[in-house]
């Protein structure tokens, strides 16, 4: 069985068009698995929110996700992130909030643990040190946990004698999955922020036993055009440009 793990679509259609159109040339994908923030930042929320549905997949909430709706507060934002959270709100239509509320903040799936920011804190916390990542290990009971929140691709693996440590997730590599435990990020598909402005999403093959990574290149200029007539918060138009 294969499965496309897709994050961090931040109401960017282009580019998750661009994802879906490339996981579907891979071929022989069973299911998509979402870890959230469907919405938040781009220009097309409710877009994002109804082709995403159309798809056979798992989702899991993101914070953007619940700020959008009121089920959490905006305190932890950037002055940017809470204007285009306002927007975002304003945009969505009630099925969209129903299918928002629904969504769990955690999902196991064969070996895997889904969430959006991290097992010990699924809504918040983002897993960008190998001592945070060490600290998680103990929150999930799963071999394998899928995080995002970062919109960066990494794996951190924890050793047979304790030790955890980190390796960057790069295009075209794939990641094996064996006795060690480990916790992926397969990156951001609408907001990438490790300078590679490409879509970013990761394939797991049960049968080979890996995650491979993709970077997908889309229409970014596209989505910087709606963000602008929106009159969305031009740091957040740039970023886009610098996959940063």
């Amino acid at each position: 069985m294969r499965y496309a793990i897709i994050a961090d679509i931040h109401a960017n259609l282009a580019a998750f068009m661009a994802v879906l159109v490339d996981i579907k040339e891979q071929g022989e994908v069973e299911e998509i698995w979402c870890l959230g923030d469907i919405i938040g930042y781009g220009p097309d929320p409710h877009e994002c929110i109804e082709l995403l549905r159309q798809t056979n997949h798992i989702c899991v909430a993101g914070n953007h996700d619940l700020a959008a709706i009121g089920e959490i507060d905006t305190n932890q934002f950037n002055p940017d992130a809470v204007v285009a959270c306002g927007w975002t709100a304003r945009q969505l239509t009630p099925r969209d909030v129903v299918y928002i509320k629904d969504l769990p903040l955690v999902i196991e799936k064969d070996d895997f643990t889904l969430v959006h920011g991290s097992p010990r804190e699924p809504v918040w916390e983002y897993i960008m040190s190998i001592s945070g990542a060490n600290e998680n290990f103990a929150y999930f009971k799963t071999k394998y946990c899928l995080v995002c929140h970062s919109h960066v691709p990494a794996v951190f693996k924890l050793g047979k004698g304790g030790a955890c440590s980190f390796s960057k997730f790069l295009p075209g590599s794939a990641v094996g999955l064996g006795e060690e435990r480990l916790i992926i990020n397969p990156g951001a598909v609408g907001q990438p922020r490790d300078g590679d402005p490409r879509a970013s999403y990761a394939i797991y093959d049960s049968k080979a036993g890996q995650v491979k990574l993709h970077r997908v290149p889309y229409d970014i200029t596209a989505t910087q055009a709606k963000m602008v007539e929106q009159m969305l918060p031009m740091r957040l138009v740039a970023r886009l440009s610098r996959g940063a």
